[in-house]
């Protein structure tokens, strides 16, 4: 549509659009890379306009006028999430921070709760139906134009034409300015490499094939996405598209065919990235842009199955509580749109939330888990929304577990020289038991490639990983569940009580060298429980040798569980240096002794004065498969 000819006397140049502008006004500005830059510095540059208001979701251009006192002196900006550029502004108190949920700030415009007299908005050149788009920025936009009282829209060829409710007709807008320039990009530079691969590690344990992910704000997330790129089938309802998605998309890894909530259809808000991005995007059905209030609503966000959330922090204390907007009293981001989809995905049919951040700051030197949020920090995500958090030292699930079982999965995943300091402030805090032990100050990323996962029949699958700290409570259910004569079988006594102290020193004891213990899980619900535990201590009679023990519960009996569980235990063992292993069983445990012997067929059984046998069984050549 040619508008010269359709509505001329709505085309301005810049500074004269600008003017409509009268002073006093409460003005909303487009969010973020789609913020018309040009009509913002007409605006700023016309000295005749005075006392406005200004919101904005994501600001990037004033930031070039933050520090000139006369534009403060004419200009309040109210920002809903502070971006990187304008973080030391928010930090001077040169800008107000509006906290708020994405999903209920469209709503703030249409209840006018905060009224809008004009709206400064970008889009693309009408098509022949007279139908702009609003491209990249959706999200809050829409609302902000919908309620302003006048819209004054830079039309920029640059600005892609995105399918949605991303679309306003010439005759609703009220002057028009035409003006190209390349949009605003948003890639965030690569740092701490190695700690994103760890993150990002964890994180694809955690992420099935055929789920549907939302990516929250910030660099971690991002910098997780390509690490997916072995995935299949995954969907996106997401508020904002990054570049982090382009290597997923362009692999076919990103498909939506799974999607119980628009199939096929990528559901999202916002887009920051580069130019090759934003001509990803253009005039392509794929994206499916709708406003905040749809696109991060809870309700709508839980019709998707399988929902899985991953966003980022600032800190976490050790009861699960998460700050993501102040650093201390200083305001740093946004409350964003965390807390819609944490939610969202714990009402979604098999979804769940990820809080992924490095376990420390300023080059190592602050916990980010800490015994307690920093003085002013704000509690965006509360300690009941909360699910899984994982740091590049592991994993820890945090949902319907209590304060002492967080403490220990978090003090886990902290740094290594900061998780006896947080027991001790845990212990002062009642946290804990005054007798508790820290976990182990070793990095124990190495225990990865001691994780094994054993088919069974009826398409159910055994997980095997190392024992760990926060396995005190569940290996407590493990043994809890045994029947007496498997009990007896094990530990040679009808032990009845399986006590904390004695749990405790089980995984204390675990140095994961000369001692290790490896448990077998099952999926059970939304937990998994343990079904199989198996162990070796160095030998104390015999150099080279280990003592080996293990039990499995009677209903995973007979499927092959217990070999396995040897086999993983002996290919530590060898690693380790040992040259094979010693068993005490009772002599009537003939399924014990079955299974010795079949694995080692030239085991020397030494008989004992009481009612067990003594095995002998050396790592020879035959039991190295």
């Amino acid at each position: 549509m040619d508008i010269h000819s359709y509505c001329p006397e709505k085309v301005l140049h810049p500074e004269t659009a600008v003017t409509k502008i009268k002073n006093g006004s409460r003005v909303f500005v487009g969010t973020g890379c789609g913020e018309p830059q040009k009509l913002i510095h007409a605006m700023v540059q016309e000295r005749s306009i005075q006392d406005i208001v200004c919101y904005q979701m994501l600001s990037y251009t004033f930031s070039d006028y933050v520090n000139d006192k006369s534009f403060l002196n004419r200009f309040s900006l109210k920002l809903f999430f502070i971006s990187q550029r304008m973080r030391q502004a928010a930090f001077e108190g040169k800008i107000d921070y509006v906290p708020a949920y994405l999903s209920q700030i469209p709503e703030l415009f249409h209840s006018q709760k905060i009224g809008l007299d004009v709206a400064l908005i970008q889009v693309s050149p009408p098509d022949r139906f007279g139908y702009c788009s609003l491209g990249i920025s959706v999200d809050i936009t829409l609302a902000g134009m919908m309620n302003a009282g006048m819209i004054i829209a830079q039309l920029n060829p640059s600005m892609p034409r995105t399918w949605g409710d991303s679309f306003i007709h010439i005759k609703d807008i009220d002057y028009l300015v035409e003006h190209e320039e390349p949009l605003c990009e948003a890639i965030p530079t690569s740092k701490n490499v190695d700690i994103v691969e760890r993150i990002a590690g964890y994180v694809n344990q955690l992420v099935n094939d055929g789920a549907t992910l939302q990516v929250g704000f910030g660099h971690l997330p991002d910098s997780i996405l390509p690490y997916l790129d072995r995935k299949k089938d995954l969907g996106l309802h997401t508020q904002v598209i990054t570049n982090g998605f382009l290597p997923l998309l362009q692999k076919g890894v990103i498909t939506n065919k799974k999607k119980s909530l628009l199939p096929g259809r990528i559901v999202c808000s916002l887009c920051m990235g580069s130019t090759e991005l934003y001509d990803y995007l253009d005039n392509n059905p794929l994206f499916y842009f709708r406003s905040s209030e749809f696109v991060n609503d809870p309700n709508q966000i839980a019709r998707n199955d399988n929902l899985i959330s991953l966003s980022s922090a600032l800190e976490v204390d050790l009861t699960g509580q998460i700050c993501t907007d102040s650093k201390g009293y200083l305001f740093y981001s946004g409350i964003g749109d965390q807390v819609d989809f944490i939610r969202g995905s714990k009402l979604s049919n098999g979804g769940f939330s990820i809080i992924a951040l490095p376990s420390t700051a300023q080059n190592g030197e602050v916990s980010r888990i800490v015994p307690h949020l920093s003085e002013g920090a704000g509690v965006a995500t509360t300690r009941g929304d909360v699910d899984i958090v994982v740091t590049e030292y592991g994993i820890a699930e945090l949902h319907g577990k209590g304060i002492y079982q967080r403490v220990m999965e978090l003090t886990q995943i902290a740094h290594p020289k900061f998780r006896e300091e947080l027991i001790n402030e845990a212990k002062k805090r009642h946290y804990i038991f005054a007798d508790q032990l820290p976990p182990t100050k070793q990095d124990l990323i190495f225990l990865e490639k001691y994780k094994y996962y054993l088919q069974l029949p009826e398409d159910k699958t055994v997980e095997f990983r190392p024992l760990l700290p926060s396995d005190e409570f569940a290996s407590r259910n493990f043994f809890y569940s045994l029947q007496d004569t498997t009990v007896y079988y094990r530990f040679f006594q009808r032990r009845k009580i399986f006590s904390r102290n004695m749990l405790q020193e089980q995984w204390a004891l675990v140095d994961y060298k000369r001692n290790m213990s490896i448990i077998g899980q099952m999926q059970k619900g939304q937990r998994k429980e343990i079904v199989a535990i198996g162990s070796y201590a160095e030998s104390e009679e015999q150099e080279g040798y280990a003592e080996v023990a293990f039990v499995v519960r009677e209903d995973f009996q007979d499927k092959g569980i217990g070999s396995y569980l040897l086999s993983i235990l002996e290919s530590i063992a060898r690693e380790n240096g040992y040259k094979g292993f010693i068993a005490t069983v009772l002599n009537e445990n003939t399924k014990m002794i079955h299974v010795f012997q079949k694995r080692y067929p030239n085991a020397r059984i030494k008989m004992s004065g009481g009612g067990d046998v003594e095995i002998h069984m050396a790592f020879g050549e035959e039991s190295a498969a």
